[in-house]
């Protein structure tokens, strides 16, 4: 297994690169997109995900979005911080978010709200409601090191699909480690994504 960080056009208004990649990556598995929440802070976002989705969903390939919980999670953090909350209740709470933000997105984007990764439906994992999602996230810390980066990596890596992470900034480094330190990976991250041979990111050009 090889990393190769290789910036480019992707999509329309697009850059992205790999993180991990390896001889057995395949184009034809699914994909599972995190959608970082805090594109949602971008004026024109449906346009600009969408542009995203219809390159990546080219040749009929299966795409599931998982969307971070942007302000709503943040709110919550900050809410620990002042009067800190059980663990296990915040991180109940911030996956519920995550199913609010979902909702938003695949309403913009008239995508279908899915629970069911087998089905051959691409679209918006609600992952509350999903019993696939819900044992891959069990198998998770319940901490603030864990956040929709290690969830979509549990999630892809149990349904062996590969990973794309769509950010607001474009990354510094390949090495895993390195943005786990500086942030733009949550801490639990390079554990989550263990299992996975395919790795990229992309972020608005």
């Amino acid at each position: 297994m090889t990393d190769s960080w290789q910036p480019g056009p992707i999509a329309n208004g697009w850059l992205g690169g790999w993180l991990r990649w390896s001889d057995r990556t395949v184009s034809s598995r699914p994909l599972v997109i995190k959608i970082g929440g805090s594109l949602l802070n971008r004026s024109g976002w449906p346009m600009l995900l969408g542009d995203l989705i219809a390159a990546e969903s080219a040749g009929q390939r299966l795409v599931h979005l998982i969307v971070g919980g942007g302000p709503i999670v943040d709110g919550l953090r900050q809410i620990d911080q002042v009067e800190p909350q059980p663990a296990d209740q915040m991180h109940r709470l911030a996956i519920a978010a995550m199913s609010l933000t979902a909702e938003v997105v695949a309403g913009q984007l008239g995508l279908p709200r899915v629970t069911d990764l087998n089905a051959a439906t691409s679209g918006v994992l609600d992952i509350s409601r999903s019993s696939t999602c819900l044992a891959a996230i069990a198998a998770l810390p319940c901490n603030w090191t864990v956040t929709s980066d290690s969830i979509a990596a549990a999630v892809a890596a149990s349904t062996n699909a590969e990973l794309l992470l769509a950010k607001s900034v474009v990354p510094q480094t390949s090495a895993i480690p390195s943005l786990v330190a500086t942030g733009w990976l949550d801490g639990y991250f390079a554990t989550a994504s263990n299992n996975l041979s395919s790795i990229r990111w992309a972020a608005p050009a």
